[in-house]
């Protein structure tokens, strides 16, 4: 009998519930997730539930909390290529907290289930996460980025003398991404309230049951914190915009 063949997850949690204080004034009237990419008319959610609807996500259930009704509203008003609901933390739960909160909506609980951060913005094929997490028989699963420093670096001999600089490189050390596999067990891991990062995590780590997915050579990844962030993500924006109109361009002289 030939194996059965693997299904993806079609479910997923947002968590939309903070205040975005490092983001304002951009968030003194709307959530995080609400704060639009200039140049794009599109914010920040907006662009996780098209990414999430292309590989495959069919229902969403987002965690609100900071001016919840404004997210609520834009959700009724948007033509959204999947399903979305919402729940409203009546008071701050914690990012652990929130999931397992969120996490009780979903439409099919004992299936394997996507969660992201609110204020993330990638594109990579969650569906090779997915099967990651499955390949190592794993109960969650993190997106690993390995983001580079914000400013240059110096490089110095054993004596002291500066022998080179590097424009922006790489940290050392991968960093947790905010997109996440996680399996119908680890949703009673959760805690009630607080931090799964600090509890459920390290728990996970020290039995072996918790797994890091780095993220694919290439894949565009970031966290929307600062205003500064904003900025730089309309600037990769343009660029990936015009390379994708040159190679258009010499495609068509070409033929």
């Amino acid at each position: 009998m030939s194996p059965s063949p693997q299904t993806y997850p079609t479910q997923a949690v947002i968590l939309a519930g903070g205040q975005g204080s490092r983001l304002r004034p951009y968030t003194d009237d709307k959530p995080k997730p609400m704060v639009e990419i200039p140049g794009t008319g599109t914010p920040i959610i907006g662009h996780q539930l098209s990414w999430l609807a292309r590989e495959g996500v069919t229902d969403v259930v987002i965690s609100c909390g900071h001016l919840a009704s404004v997210l609520e509203a834009w959700l009724d008003a948007a033509e959204l290529p999947l399903r979305t609901r919402t729940v409203v933390e009546e008071e701050p739960l914690g990012r652990g907290g929130g999931l397992r909160f969120a996490a009780a909506a979903l439409p099919r609980p004992d299936e394997d289930w996507y969660a992201t951060n609110g204020d993330v913005w990638t594109r990579f094929a969650l569906r090779e996460m997915a099967d990651f997490h499955v390949e190592r028989d794993a109960t969650a699963t993190i997106a690993l980025a390995r983001p580079r420093l914000p400013w240059g670096a110096v490089r110095t001999d054993g004596f002291g003398h500066v022998v080179d600089f590097i424009e922006s490189p790489p940290v050392e050390y991968e960093v947790n991404a905010g997109v996440y596999v996680f399996s119908p067990s680890f949703t009673e891991l959760l805690p009630e309230r607080g931090d799964h990062e600090r509890s459920t995590f390290p728990r996970l780590a020290r039995e072996r049951r918790l797994a890091g997915f780095p993220l694919p050579q290439g894949a565009y990844w970031r966290a929307i914190d600062t205003a500064k962030d904003l900025t730089e993500a309309a600037r990769e924006l343009a660029a990936e915009a015009a390379e994708a109109r040159d190679t258009t361009g010499a495609a068509d002289m070409a033929g």
